[in-house]
């Protein structure tokens, strides 16, 4: 009788976790929901960054409530978080401090020049090589500013909103790392 009571309780155990992530890709797994500054977040959607029919991370949106508005989440002042999750070998320390300037670049079209001393700040979390399966949090928190980690280490703290928007937007904005992606997170794929 214990026996079969143990089974059970695994076969819960193990429904209870499978119900509480899902599958992006062939290769990633993000939770459905997340806990940053003591807040609970759920995940508005997800999607893949591919180049040339290779996946090359999995990005996850987690809000506090549920939005398809991109201006909505980029305009709002509470905490939230992107979760990347890197899936290939081809996303290394250099091309990310690339894609992550670039990205900066478009998303202030061109005028950085209010943000330039945070944006180095925030290239410094990239110091360390990057390696598939390496998971980055960017969590913005209300009234502190976007809090980085990499695979739940804390990295650092780069305070204001306007950072935080030009942050979010390199994914939700009118020019985004991936169209795709951007559709994924707000979950209408």
């Amino acid at each position: 009788m214990k026996r079969i009571t143990l089974v059970v309780v695994a076969a819960l155990l193990s429904l209870t976790s499978a119900t509480a992530q899902i599958r992006v890709g062939s290769k990633a797994i993000l939770p459905y929901e997340q806990t940053f500054a003591e807040t609970d977040l759920k995940l508005n959607g997800a999607g893949l960054r591919e180049m040339l029919w290779i996946d090359l991370y999995a990005g996850g949106l987690y809000l506090q409530g549920k939005s398809k508005d991109p201006k909505e989440i980029l305009d709002a002042d509470e905490t939230m978080a992107i979760k990347l999750n890197i899936v290939s070998g081809f996303v290394t320390q250099k091309k990310m401090i690339k894609a992550v300037r670039d990205g900066f670049f478009k998303a202030t079209f061109g005028n950085t020049k209010a943000l330039d001393e945070r944006i180095n700040d925030f290239i410094k979390f990239f110091s360390e090589p990057i390696v598939k399966n390496d998971i980055f949090d960017l969590v913005y928190v209300k009234g502190v500013g976007v809090r980085a980690y990499k695979n739940d280490k804390e990295l650092g703290v780069i305070k204001g909103r306007d950072f935080k928007y030009a942050l979010f937007k390199i994914w939700l904005g009118d020019k985004p790392a991936s169209e795709q992606l951007k559709k994924g997170m707000l979950g209408l794929q």
